[in-house]
């Protein structure tokens, strides 16, 4: 069984910041499960026994390289999806995350093309180069990030 296809999946979505007015965002390469070619501010499934925080850590350590400095837990969203005409169904808990970004860089490289800091106020100039999801969560939490 498939999290996500088969049952309900649970993920963290990370907005990672320099607290400088920069975003940490990947570019999802062709190799990616969907979405390839776009803009993507992250997030990972949470795996059986491992706590939220823990999750965290692990997944942006491992797409970007980076510590974890602090983070704020933003809201929660539903996500619906369809994929390869396949319906998914995820609990995305969602964070704003302060990170170091002396040392980053893209630790999955069969994932992402690449990984790079966008000034906040351009990081979703054509809609069409970023996740499909990502709009809707800056719209839900324009007034926290």
């Amino acid at each position: 069984m498939k999290q996500g296809f088969d049952f309900i999946g649970n993920s963290v979505v990370y907005f990672c910041h320099d607290g400088k007015g920069n975003v940490v965002m990947a570019k999802r390469s062709q190799n990616a499960r969907d979405e390839k070619g776009r803009w993507d501010i992250g997030g990972g499934a949470l795996e059986l026994y491992e706590t939220v925080d823990q999750a965290l850590r692990k997944e942006i350590k491992e797409e970007y390289n980076c510590e974890v400095i602090s983070y704020e837990f933003i809201g929660f969203r539903e996500v619906h999806r369809e994929i390869d005409g396949r319906k998914t169904h995820w609990i995305s808990l969602d964070f704003k995350v302060l990170v170091d970004v002396s040392d980053l860089k893209t630790n999955e490289p069969h994932k992402f093309d690449e990984v790079k800091l966008f000034p906040i106020s351009e990081m979703i100039r054509e809609p069409e180069q970023v996740h499909s999801q990502l709009p809707e969560f800056l719209e839900k939490y324009k007034d926290r990030l």
